[in-house]
């Protein structure tokens, strides 16, 4: 099963109090995913407790090929995200739960 930022809004919204409304939860929930993005993009690393630690990875420049033309592509190099699970979500998933 998928769950979507609108779902996650939603039970959160759910769980906290009730003069806080789900237009309130969105934006805190999409703040929460800005400032990830933008400490990523700075080259930063970000720990979460007990959830895992995010970071990037430079991918090396490589020379592929084109599967129709077989001629060489250049593909520089470039940043991609990375995560790395705690000790504590892997235990909790082999439990079967939280």
């Amino acid at each position: 099963m998928t769950i979507t930022k609108a779902d996650l809004v939603e039970t959160i919204a759910r769980q906290v109090h009730p003069n806080i409304t789900k237009r309130d939860v969105g934006r805190l929930v999409q703040m929460f995913i800005d400032e990830l993005c933008k400490t990523l993009q700075e080259g930063n690393r970000i720990e979460i407790r007990g959830f895992g630690v995010m970071s990037t990875k430079l991918r090396k420049p490589k020379v592929a090929r084109n599967p129709k033309t077989k001629e060489p592509v250049n593909i520089p190099p470039r940043r991609v995200p990375v995560f790395k699970a705690s000790r504590l979500l892997k235990a909790s998933l082999m439990k079967g739960g939280l």
